[in-house]
């Protein structure tokens, strides 16, 4: 690990002295494509007064050999991400200044993506995504007005493939470490008659997982159609993915890790998620006339799986008289073996509207959505030891269903005050309605029947002082409604509130990009992660009074000529609870100021970028990122060490004359330097009355997701 750290010191030291001599060049996106008007009402532009980070296809490229796309933005400020099989495919995360995925929001076309219910993002879900990915922006704090829950913290909106003028056809194989595998097909019929085209996507991914048999089988589908005629897009799409996953969210001891860090402590052969989940959506963008153009965009989701679990020894209580006891435990319950699957049945419906009038100075957007979502629990039992006299197999022990209904309307503006001053103002409402009934899968009774009303306003102003500088200033509110979950851990929690306020600069010109931006993110009643997981592996919050988040961030490129280029950026944060309260021995303490869980002070990543030949590219990539803690009480069993990790990604394209257009290689090892590291974990607390009797001790624990060591993937893509 002394390596990496000083391997990056040593090339963020260069980068920056080199960036501060010389004069330098930056990528910029100076057209917009037809597709990208699809996500003009949640994106933001170059000079807006909004902290954002551009993602291309062209970027994701060389990287994108079948990990998930979490895994392929590691390395864009203020990013950490992490994976429960340790290898990026399977069930991957990603947090944003510290942000919890339960309070980032994400947009597919302008539709959102993220779970209405349990208000995450399971990227698992969409295998092979990445490679039906045009563009993204991820939007840093509270950003731009979105659709569906709001940014927390963060926002990434996607844009999915665009339409091609000409015919094509891809084939995509990747192999690499841990029996990993990826092969996708593509195709696009090109412009027909200069208005249809029909494309598409189909891809398999299997890996064993670098922990012990957490493997990942998963399928998936893209496919569009698109008609374009004088001002008109209209765009139909049909995706989705099915996944089968063994389970690896129960993490490690301590003592597991240092025994043996790929273990994996279940032993059932069947303990596994199974889940399908089918997007279809409609997109009419209309251009009116040199001003005025409309958008809109319709969407039907549909998902069911489940996940099945052994249980050995379980309270015979919590399964509804369907099964018999078979034993006693020590604590005089009865118990029983069986094996329980615990579903999940969906639909959510979205509607989106936009009206967009541009002129010489005045940029406006009026737009709004409305969704609803159904969703239904429940679980069976598939094998019990002794079922009772009238049960039988796959009876269900719980049933509870949950509906949201959640409607916005936003109106934003960008105004030319002077040849050098951008006004940017962007007004919000938001009502969500959330109802639920049933019970939980612990027999408990569910009856959740709350309406929120958000005001989310927003204001900026960009001053372009030079050609290539600007200065901006930005102030935004956010609100979020708690998700299923949330309520379940406390019927009464509440919803959390952000004022976000943002200062920047930004430099530009042939050879050099830097962006330094300041924040601080003040909450009311913030949702944090308390470290610990539910029964099913979600994370538990609680809301947290008072807390901030004030940090400042710096991202550079330079190139020293067109071969050699350096990226750097680092992110210096402090987030803290200003009062925290805990349970300790059972006595209620007062802890002061402590650090928000999850949350490490210094992240930070560079890119040396090489190429030698103008088809081989040769990219060096480092990582790093601070202690953390897991829990909001600073105690050392929560703590994650810091970690730094390099890796090395080659591509070259070769053009031949006649079969195919290009023959592109690519190869990545990640982790270099085999570095032993953990990126994420779970922390709990318990009290023991039993021990010592009239004592309560307080017992502490934490898991830990282990990281693959050195690993390598090596693809081959032919374009036709």
């Amino acid at each position: 690990m002394k390596k990496s750290v000083l391997l990056f010191a040593l090339s963020l030291a260069t980068s920056v002295s080199v960036a501060q001599q010389n004069p330098v060049e930056r990528d910029s996106t100076k057209t917009q494509t037809l597709d990208e008007v699809l996500v003009r009402s949640v994106r933001v532009k170059p000079n807006a007064p909004i902290t954002h980070s551009n993602v291309t296809k062209t970027q994701l490229e060389p990287r994108n050999l079948g990990q998930d796309l979490p895994i392929l933005l590691n390395f864009l400020p203020s990013v950490v991400t992490t994976s429960d099989a340790g290898a990026g495919i399977g069930y991957t995360g990603i947090r944003i200044r510290g942000v919890s995925p339960l309070s980032t929001n994400i947009t597919i076309n302008g539709i959102p993506y993220t779970d209405a219910e349990s208000l995450g993002t399971f990227w698992v879900n969409l295998p092979d995504f990445s490679s039906s990915v045009e563009s993204l922006q991820l939007q840093r704090g509270v950003g731009t007005s979105t659709n569906g829950s709001g940014a927390f913290g963060a926002s990434i909106n996607i844009l999915t493939d665009a339409t091609s003028e000409n015919p094509s056809a891809e084939l995509s194989n990747s192999f690499g470490s841990y029996n990993t595998q990826r092969h996708t097909v593509k195709f696009s019929t090109g412009k027909i008659n200069d208005a249809f085209e029909l494309a598409g996507r189909l891809s398999k991914i299997n890996s064993d997982g670098y922990v012990d048999r957490a493997f990942s089988d998963l399928k998936s589908y893209f496919l569009q159609g698109t008609y374009t005629n004088n001002g008109t897009l209209i765009k139909a799409l049909a995706f989705g993915g099915h996944e089968k996953t063994y389970q690896s969210w129960d993490g490690l001891t301590q003592e597991q890790l240092e025994e043996n860090r790929r273990q994996n402590p279940l032993t059932y052969e069947n303990e596994i998620d199974n889940y399908n989940q089918d997007h279809y959506q409609l997109h009419w963008n209309q251009k009116i006339d040199q001003n005025w153009s409309t958008n809109l965009g319709l969407n039907y989701t549909k998902g069911r799986g489940y996940f099945e679990q052994y249980r050995a020894d379980d309270d015979a209580s919590t399964y509804d008289g369907i099964v018999e006891a078979t034993g006693v435990d020590s604590f005089g319950t009865a118990v029983t073996d069986l094996i329980r699957r615990r579903w999940l049945d969906n639909d959510y419906y979205v509607v989106n509207a936009a009206v967009n009038y541009e002129a010489a100075a005045l940029d406006l957007i009026l737009g709004g959505s409305y969704s609803t979502y159904d969703g239904d629990h429940y679980g069976e039992i598939i094998w019990a030891r002794q079922f009772s006299e009238n049960a039988s197999i796959r009876d269900q022990y719980y049933f509870g269903n949950g509906r949201k209904t959640d409607f916005s309307v936003f109106a934003k503006a960008t105004y030319t005050l002077t040849s050098k001053i951008d006004v940017f103002g962007d007004l919000q409402f938001r009502n969500v309605g959330y109802k639920t009934t049933g019970l939980t899968s612990d027999l408990v009774h569910m009856l959740i029947d709350e309406t929120y009303g958000f005001f989310n306003p927003k204001l900026g102003v960009t001053f372009q002082f030079a050609p290539n500088s600007n200065v901006y200033a930005s102030y935004a509110r956010a609100n979020r409604e708690p998700s299923r979950s949330d309520f379940e851990s406390n019927p009464n929690i509440k919803s959390e509130q952000l004022n976000d306020f943002e200062i920047g600069w930004r430099y530009n010109n042939k050879s050099l990009m830097i962006n330094v931006n300041s924040y601080y993110m003040h909450y009311n009643e913030q949702l944090i992660l308390t470290g610990a997981l539910d029964d099913v592996g979600a994370p538990i919050r609680k809301n947290s009074g008072d807390s901030y988040r004030l940090g400042l961030e710096i991202e550079a490129a330079y190139a020293f000529s067109n071969k050699f280029k350096v990226q750097p950026n680092i992110t210096f944060s402090s987030n803290k609870n200003k009062q925290t309260f805990s349970q300790i021995d059972g006595v209620i303490k007062d802890l002061g100021e402590t650090n928000i869980s999850f949350s490490p002070e210094i992240v930070a990543s560079n890119m040396f970028i090489y190429s030698p030949l103008k088809d081989l590219s040769l990219n060096f990539l480092t990582k790093f990122v601070g202690e953390q803690y897991m829990g909001n009480t600073d105690t050392q069993t929560s703590k994650l060490e810091s970690y730094a990790v390099s890796d090395f990604n080659v591509s070259y394209q070769w053009s031949p004359k006649s079969i195919v257009s290009s023959v592109v290689v690519s190869a990545l090892i990640n982790n270099i330097f085999n570095e032993k590291y953990v990126s994420n974990g779970y922390y709990y607390t318990f009290d023991d009355s039993w021990s010592v009797p009239g004592e309560v001790t307080t017992i502490e624990g934490a898991g830990y997701y282990p990281q693959a060591t050195r690993n390598f993937l090596v693809g081959i893509t032919l374009k036709f």
